[in-house]
């Protein structure tokens, strides 16, 4: 059932013990909004954690994700809330433990399944971290120095640093504020989330790169990173944060696949849009979903029927505009 936000007000002031869930390979929206609403309940004087089926990346380190007293984290929840969750598959492991019990959810994905007893969504909103900061207000929380960092780091990195079509006033608006009225490094955020990269990031880059693949006289390209490439270059699919944009970099591309390798059989395809295909739609074919712009699925198969399947999905698509 969708809800209003003064509804999800209403169901959060009155909320006990409160475990929020968020999507397994976490990026800067599920991470910030989930700690960010942690903090609006802890600040409303309640027990509160965050849970999530995959370690939160070493480089949100700055956002205290780990900063908690055990009195917060050792009770059994009376309530849970999924934050950036648009399907209750994509809580990974956690899925099974909590799948069915989820009361409220807050999402800004116009696929989102409904899945929650309640859902406030906002599909207009850049990222959920913009929803959490209305709710901040809505509550009459004052923001802190650690949610406002949590709130800038999610619209941040699901805007591309304010760069995305689903940049809107009301984003640049919220992170003035946020940087007007808080002790906020955005600068160093901004090059943590967007400019530093390990060593192994770089070369898996350099190989992709050499490794992209053209279809339709340019128009899809597609990157394929396997589990022994991740290997070799020391990194994991969280050092991999959002490099699905390399595909879409070429001159000429309507349509980037950043396919990775999650174990044999079974790989992860990001697509990216730079114009005018919705790619959300070509990820529910395939069981995903996502914005228009950017979107995720899970494909099963050998690498040369994934890449078959997806281009001949995205010949479909391209054929419509």
């Amino acid at each position: 059932m969708l809800i209003s936000l003064t509804e999800a007000c209403s169901f959060l002031k009155n909320c006990g013990d409160t475990v929020i869930l968020i999507h397994q390979s976490p990026d800067g929206d599920c991470i910030g909004a989930g700690h960010a609403l942690r903090e609006i309940l802890r600040a409303m004087g309640k027990r509160c954690r965050v849970e999530c089926s995959d370690k939160i990346p070493a480089r949100y380190n700055y956002l205290g994700c780990n900063d908690i007293n055990a009195e917060d984290t050792d009770f059994e929840p009376e309530n849970i809330i999924s934050a950036d969750v648009a399907d209750v598959k994509l809580l990974g492991t956690l899925k099974e433990k909590y799948g069915d019990r989820i009361q409220l959810c807050i999402d800004h994905h116009v696929s989102n399944i409904g899945f929650a007893e309640k859902t406030l969504l906002y599909p207009e909103a850049a990222a959920t971290c913009e929803i959490v900061y209305f709710i901040a207000k809505e509550l009459g929380i004052e923001l802190t120095d650690r949610m406002a960092a949590c709130i800038y780091t999610g619209i941040a990195t699901d805007t591309g640093c304010f760069k995305y079509d689903n940049t809107t006033p009301e984003c640049h608006e919220i992170a003035a504020e946020l940087k007007r009225g808080h002790k906020l490094n955005y600068a160093r955020i901004n090059r943590d989330m967007f400019d530093v990269k390990s060593p192994g990031r770089i070369k898996i880059e350099c190989a992709a790169a050499e490794l992209m693949e053209y279809y339709f006289g340019g128009k899809l390209t597609m990157v394929v990173i396997t589990v022994e490439m991740m290997r070799n270059a020391g990194v994991d699919e969280s050092g991999l944060e959002g490099c699905a944009s390399l595909p879409l970099q070429p001159e000429g591309v309507e349509i980037g696949a950043m396919i990775k390798e999650r174990e044999p059989g079974a790989y992860k395809v990001s697509l990216r849009s730079a114009n005018d295909v919705n790619v959300s739609e070509i990820c529910k074919i395939f069981g995903g979903g996502g914005h228009a712009k950017a979107a995720g699925c899970l494909i099963k198969g050998d690498i040369d029927d994934v890449k078959k399947r997806l281009a001949e999905a995205v010949g479909k698509a391209l054929e419509q505009i």
